[in-house]
């Protein structure tokens, strides 16, 4: 990945949504940078579509202001926002049989001219991520053709394809077999390691633990930041947040550092 500039996104007194009389989140006051690790919970409905899509400068706020690295977010350019932050949607389609190198090949878009093809750099990019994500022998396969979890895998590279400094996720371990969950976990740390910021939704709250993550929880309205998972993830908030009850233990080897592991009691 090319060494970016620290981006600081910075949300400002902001209320959210579609309807100025009824915003999804008010009063949002946080700020983001490219080198944090943030997992956001909250149930359906909660707001975390509309919260990224305004992350993206696709919805503009109804009040307050978004900035990155100072500038209004909607006075950003989209190729010019696609070098900075990249998006990986839950799902993925698309009705053209591709190969998988194309797809990668699509996040570089950002990078050429209108009427540009892609160069040597381009390859060597998606080869890079390719061999990163363990996935170099779908290259030549066809996209469509790919199960749900390869195409997840696929859609995450092209986002890295586009070298951004902050990556937002939408529960991208969703359709992946617990196999794949944890190889794709452990990318994200790596990613984290490489200062690339992260900003993922996830239904899972042990993922917060796993990748030493910062904590965003969406509630009635409000968008509650925790800078410790351990702070956020204690039995009373969680049942608050999902509305059933919540066991968090501590689990692993003897001698080693515990996990802690969140446990819902299906028999209370």
């Amino acid at each position: 990945m090319v060494d970016q500039k620290k981006l600081r996104l910075h949300i400002r007194d902001t209320n959210l949504g579609y309807r100025l009389r009824k915003p999804l989140l008010k009063s949002i006051n946080l700020s983001i940078s490219s080198d944090e690790t943030f997992c956001i919970l909250g149930q359906n409905g909660t707001g975390k579509t509309t919260f990224f899509k305004s992350l993206l400068g696709i919805l503009p706020p109804l009040s307050g202001s978004i900035t990155l690295n100072g500038k209004p977010l909607g006075s950003f350019s989209r190729k010019e926002l696609a070098k900075l932050i990249a998006y990986v949607p839950q799902a993925h389609h698309t009705p053209f049989p591709y190969k998988v190198n194309d797809v990668i090949l699509f996040g570089r878009t950002a990078h050429m001219n209108f009427f540009g093809s892609p160069g040597r750099k381009d390859l060597l990019v998606v080869d890079s991520i390719l061999d990163m994500l363990e996935i170099s022998h779908l290259a030549d396969c066809i996209y469509t053709e790919l199960s749900g979890g390869e195409r997840q895998m696929v859609v995450i590279a092209r986002a890295l394809a586009q070298e951004a400094g902050l990556l937002i996720l939408d529960e991208p371990a969703s359709n992946l077999d617990y196999g794949n969950q944890a190889r794709l976990l452990k990318k994200i740390r790596a990613l984290a390691e490489a200062k690339t910021g992260i900003l993922m939704t996830t239904h899972q709250p042990d993922q917060a633990f796993l990748l030493d993550a910062k904590v965003l929880m969406l509630s009635n309205g409000s968008v509650l930041h925790y800078d410790d998972a351990s702070d956020a993830l204690q039995p009373d908030i969680l049942k608050k947040i999902y509305g059933v009850n919540v066991e968090v233990i501590e689990a692993g080897t003897p001698g080693k550092n515990p996990l802690k592991v969140c446990r819902p009691l299906i028999d209370s």
